[in-house]
């Protein structure tokens, strides 16, 4: 039986986290590509030169050429400027929205039967836009995120949350949880300040590689991700952050969550800004 190939865009230090995690858990041959000749060629040997102590015998190749990831099952994309200090994830839209046009087709060009899973920011943007220049059915385009929008703007559902059946308010006090939610919205922001010449990369590309995972091996779980609605959550026409089923099928089903007033709220709020954001984008792309 053939093994799967898994087409990693972009091998900065995501892209390299992830071809590392896909050869422990041998999830499938790996094409690293990148722009920058050299990056993702020297990623591969690096990593196939520990093939021997870790015991994989998965297949890596480095690649500045689209046509190699002809045929890959999963396209992951993380191509794209990073966040610098003081940057937030919508001052990249302007650059990573014309390096995702580029990558989107290339992937419809030569992986057009692939799950494509977008991690680049601001992701809500960046994953409507893959799905426009590909074309592909709204089950295989899907974000990587959380509840709401990607970023300062997402949404904690305490009245979901339990342990062992209880509420998780029985155990923490509510200044408590609130601590803990803003430190969440806010820790993508915190990471980036920390490094300075970079922003997060090994739970982002962990979170990836769940959801290839349970792509390629029907595992019908349910993981937050940015899906296309189509009236779930009484939104209509737009890709936003939900609880989803992902089964071989890709996107197989929206989860929706019961929420209390106040949530409905905050997702409204973050709806609003994730539309404001990819008309910004639509604008920016219509001027060049």
């Amino acid at each position: 039986m053939a093994r799967k190939k898994i087409a990693l865009i972009g091998a900065g230090a995501i892209g390299g986290t992830m071809a590392h995690l896909c050869a422990l858990k041998g999830l499938g041959d790996v094409v690293l590509y990148d722009v920058i000749d050299g990056l993702p060629q020297g990623k591969a040997l690096d990593l196939l030169q520990s093939a021997p102590i870790e015991n994989f015998d998965i297949q890596v190749t480095g690649t500045t050429k689209y046509e190699d990831i002809a045929g890959a099952d999963v396209c992951i994309v993380t191509a794209g400027i990073v966040r610098k200090p003081g940057m937030s994830r919508d001052d990249l839209l302007g650059t990573n929205a014309k390096i995702m046009r580029q990558v989107a087709e290339g992937i419809k060009t030569h992986a057009p039967n692939s799950l494509v899973i977008v991690i680049t920011n601001p992701l809500d943007a960046m994953v409507t836009l893959t799905k426009r220049v590909t074309g592909f059915p709204k089950n295989r385009v899907v974000g990587q995120s959380v509840l709401g929008g990607h970023g300062d703007e997402m949404v904690p559902v305490r009245s979901s949350c339990q342990v062992s059946g209880v509420s998780i308010g029985k155990f923490i006090s509510a200044k408590r949880l609130d601590e803990i939610e803003a430190r969440v919205r806010n820790a993508g922001g915190e990471i980036v300040a920390l490094l300075k010449t970079g922003s997060a990369f090994y739970a982002p590309a962990s979170a990836a590689i769940r959801m290839a995972g349970a792509y390629l091996h029907d595992k019908k779980e349910i993981l937050p991700c940015a899906a296309y609605l189509e009236g779930e959550y009484g939104i209509h026409g737009q890709y936003f952050c939900v609880p989803v089923l992902i089964g071989a099928g890709g996107v197989e089903k929206v989860v929706e969550m019961e929420l209390s007033p106040g949530e409905k709220k905050a997702l409204e709020e973050s709806l609003a800004h994730v539309k404001d954001l990819v008309q910004a984008m639509d604008k920016l792309l219509a001027s060049k």
